[in-house]
């Protein structure tokens, strides 16, 4: 007996020494990821996710102070993207993970606009910090500006409708150009961020780039058929329609567009159609569509900058299955490795001191160069060696992707499909 005493003395020490010596990971951070994780931005977001939590935690964790601490995740699904689901239960969704689980800060976060909003009065009550990759409007930026010092806990990622509408109003200015269109149709989904970035598409295509603006049909979320505002556009001789959905009945809007013939190009985004597998989903009927790809490295691979590309062999690799998301999964990886260098930097967990470096960000990630501008949101340009950078991409007629801008990670031109005719 006195032996084994001996022995469990010893034992006691060494374990007491052990968790005394800098570096041994005495608890764990704790990671909240609340978003929509039925839809598929979000499911995907989440893996992105883990893929950094798990590369993190394998050489040993997040330094805070003199200790090491593994990265641990919380999830709860918002159902944010679901048709009639309200803000309210979104909210309750992001309380729960905040005061239940204690996580010390939010990565991904709400689907829809309206829930980020909202929440954001959740995260300056309780001071947790949040990451966001999938929630696109500028007007949480504006209610930031509005009390910095109340709402700076709220950071963007992803791409936000401000710089979505630069990218596609850009691309419009090329097509005209090359092609001689002057005329668009606006078709979106009736929520915040694509009523935001359809109509900030339209003004600042004809304001800056002289296009004729014809109008615009407007879709509640769930609408599966198209033909009547496809009609509307073809009757007042519209060159280039531009939609915007993330709901995955959207992708219909394609097949109908190709068995109607209607002689205007599609350029815009619908989320079902980012990914490689759109193309078996929606029977080879979508050949010709440009649609954006939020981040590069999110559903799809480009040579031309490194990162984006190992991230997406990467995650098919680990998966077995490629990203069909072209936004929200790229920056849900970043954001992991943002805060964890924000919380080494601030060598506590404080959350207004992780906040302080948070601003400070400067990293070259797999989106791009990373930093935040004074709302908070990353910023996008057309470089991804200087900014953060999404892409537009073609469908071609034999199912492959082909990336038309920007420039500096073009792999080809535009490609007009028999029906459409140039004007020029």
């Amino acid at each position: 007996m006195r032996r084994i005493a001996f022995v469990l003395a010893i034992l006691f020490s060494w374990m007491t020494l052990w968790h005394m010596t800098p570096g041994y990971c005495q608890e764990s951070i704790l990671l909240g990821v609340p978003t929509a994780l039925t839809a598929l931005e979000g499911k995907e977001s989440l893996k992105a996710v883990e893929m950094a939590v798990e590369e993190i935690n394998a050489k040993g964790g997040v330094k805070v102070g003199e200790a090491k601490k593994l990265i641990k995740l919380e999830t709860i699904d918002l159902r944010d993207a679901s048709p009639g689901v309200p803000v309210s239960e979104a909210l309750l969704g992001m309380e729960k993970i905040i005061t239940e689980k204690k996580v010390a800060a939010i990565l991904v976060g709400p689907f829809r606009s309206e829930a980020l909003m909202a929440g954001m009065d959740l995260l300056a009550k309780y001071k947790v910090p949040m990451l966001g990759t999938i929630a696109m409007s500028p007007k949480s930026e504006e209610k930031l500006k509005s009390d910095p010092e109340k709402y700076k806990y709220c950071f963007r990622v992803c791409l936000n409708a401000a710089h979505l509408v630069k990218y596609m109003a850009t691309t419009l200015d090329h097509m005209k150009k090359e092609f001689g269109f002057s005329k668009l149709y606006g078709m979106h989904q009736d929520v915040l961020w694509a009523r935001a970035t359809g109509d900030g598409t339209g003004k600042v295509a004809s304001e800056k780039f002289g296009w004729e603006n014809l109008g615009t049909e407007v879709y509640p979320t769930g609408s599966s058929d198209f033909s009547a505002g496809l009609i509307k556009a073809k009757t007042k001789g519209t060159q280039v329609i531009v939609p915007v959905f993330d709901m995955p009945q959207s992708g219909i809007l394609l097949k109908q567009w190709q068995s109607m013939k209607i002689p205007a190009m599609l350029m815009g985004f619908i989320s079902p159609m980012a990914g490689p597998g759109a193309w078996k989903t929606f029977e080879g009927k979508i050949g010709g569509l440009l649609n954006v790809s939020f981040e590069i490295g999110s559903a799809i691979p480009t040579e031309k900058y490194a990162p984006a590309k190992k991230f997406y062999d990467d995650y098919l690799k680990k998966f077995g299955v490629p990203m069909e998301a072209g936004h929200g999964p790229a920056p849900s990886y970043d954001s992991v490795y943002i805060l964890a260098e924000a919380i080494e930097r601030a060598g506590s967990l404080d959350s207004d001191k992780v906040v302080a470096e948070l601003k400070k960000t400067d990293r070259q990630g797999v989106i791009g160069r990373i930093k935040f501008d004074d709302g908070n949101q990353v910023i996008y340009g057309d470089d991804p060696t200087q900014t953060a950078t999404g892409c537009v991409a073609q469908w071609t007629n034999d199912g492959k992707r082909t990336i038309v801008f920007p420039l500096a990670l073009a792999e080809g031109g535009i490609k007009l499909p028999e029906w459409v005719k140039p004007t020029k």
